[in-house]
């Protein structure tokens, strides 16, 4: 009986975990289509901008292993993270890294997010080149 009820609670308990992982609104992914593998350890920071027009980072992460970054724009409760925002991808030193030179080295994506749905913004890349289109 008692092992029955710990077994009830561990299921409780690891239900609530579950219930409680956070969720976020924007996630990146870098391609390098140099060598068409994930470009892992590039540096993006995340900026909003202010009704005055200037910008101001409110993030900034690393892509992992898989050249992705899921984690930005926390959704909390009756949080609206609707507006203009820039993601700054540190393209150099990655190239850097490789021996390689790039003619970017930044690059930087700006959107708007109007709605409370997941909005995914990749780029493939290379030395001399990139493209981004809005994923999902």
């Amino acid at each position: 009986m008692k092992r029955n009820l710990l077994i009830l609670l561990c299921v409780f308990l690891t239900g609530l975990g579950w219930s409680q992982q956070k969720k976020f609104q924007l996630s990146s992914h870098i391609l390098d289509i140099t060598n068409g593998l994930p470009a892992a350890g590039v540096k993006v920071t995340l900026s909003k901008q202010k009704q005055d027009s200037q910008w101001v980072e409110i993030d900034q992460k690393t892509t992992d292993l898989q050249g992705r970054i899921s984690d930005f724009l926390e959704k909390e409760n009756n949080k609206n993270n609707n507006g203009i925002y820039k993601l700054t991808f540190y393209t150099n030193p990655y190239f850097e890294q490789q021996g390689l030179k790039t003619f970017y080295p930044f690059i930087e994506v700006v959107f708007e997010i109007e709605s409370e749905e997941h909005f995914h913004v990749p780029i493939t890349l290379s030395p001399f080149g990139y493209s981004t289109y809005r994923g999902s």
